[in-house]
């Protein structure tokens, strides 16, 4: 029998606008302290994504009142000079929050400069004490933001994960495995999947809660999906038309599941609302 019933829409956009009052009140503390929290974003090159993401962070950054300063650096630049910029960086105690733009050029160890960050100020959550913390389930720095923006929109959706099997398909460091640390330490019972999983499709359709951050254009089709399921897709994907779409066939996933987040409009609404607290909480912390 057909379902006559369409998948509740998980959007982000009403995630995103409960977590800008909590901001916005949190910047009115700090305004009595007077203090702004301040933003300042590296970039080294000239990459159009970077460039772009940049103009996005500080348009938002500035609307919600923060102070957000553009540090853009050459293609070239030594490793030690980027490093020595960072720490320059740390010390200034005006500065709240460092966000440091990937890709890096080749010749750059990434995970040397994302080190270098002072993990108070890490806001993304990429230096390896902030992972650690994610792991440990102890206060070190800030976790990162798409994770946290997932689990944002559980909570705000009223979905309690506690008991439930959470499906992750994908295992990157800044997504698929943070994400599973923070839905095991609300006792979810989590499988994480990747390219080399056997049946892949059996294990996500056992799923309660399905999460695909694979980088794949609408790879989790009607084969990976089952009735009663919540699917939080992080995928953000450019087809040859210039349309963004996620890792799961949104229109094929509305007649099946119970509830999903769009792309556009899902995740990465909310993600870039908690880099902008991340910040904010950082100078709370002073």
């Amino acid at each position: 029998m057909e379902r006559n019933t369409m998948a509740r829409v998980l959007l982000g956009s009403e995630v995103a606008e409960a977590i800008s009052l909590r901001i916005s009140g949190k910047i009115d503390e700090l305004g009595a302290r007077g203090i702004t929290p301040c933003l300042t974003t590296v970039r080294v090159g000239e990459l159009e994504d970077a460039i772009a993401y940049e103009r996005t962070v500080t348009k938002g950054a500035v609307k919600a009142g923060l102070e957000v300063r553009n540090l853009v650096l050459p293609k070239e630049i030594e490793q030690q000079t980027l490093i020595d910029e960072i720490s320059r960086l740390n010390c200034d105690t005006g500065v709240h929050g460092i966000l440091l733009f990937n890709p890096l050029p080749k010749h750059i160890d990434e995970r040397a400069a994302h080190d270098a960050l002072a993990p108070a100020k890490d806001i993304d959550g990429v230096t390896t004490l902030s992972h650690s913390g994610v792991y440990t389930g102890e206060a070190l720095g800030f976790a990162p933001c798409t994770p946290s923006a997932c689990m944002s929109i559980l909570d705000h959706y009223g979905i309690d994960v506690a008991g439930k099997h959470a499906v992750v398909i994908g295992r990157s460091l800044v997504v698929g495995k943070p994400l599973a640390m923070m839905l095991l330490s609300r006792n979810a019972t989590v499988t994480v999947c990747h390219s080399k999983t056997t049946d892949l499709a059996s294990i996500a359709r056992d799923a309660d809660i399905l999460i695909a951050c694979i980088g794949r254009a609408k790879m989790i089709d009607a084969q990976y999906l089952s009735e009663g399921q919540v699917v939080i897709d992080v995928g953000i994907n450019v087809c040859e038309d210039g349309k963004i779409v996620g890792d799961v066939d949104f229109d094929t996933a509305c007649n099946i599941v119970a509830a999903i987040t769009p792309v556009p409009g899902g995740v990465g609404t909310v993600t870039s609302r908690i880099l902008i607290e991340h910040v904010v909480d950082a100078a709370l912390k002073g």
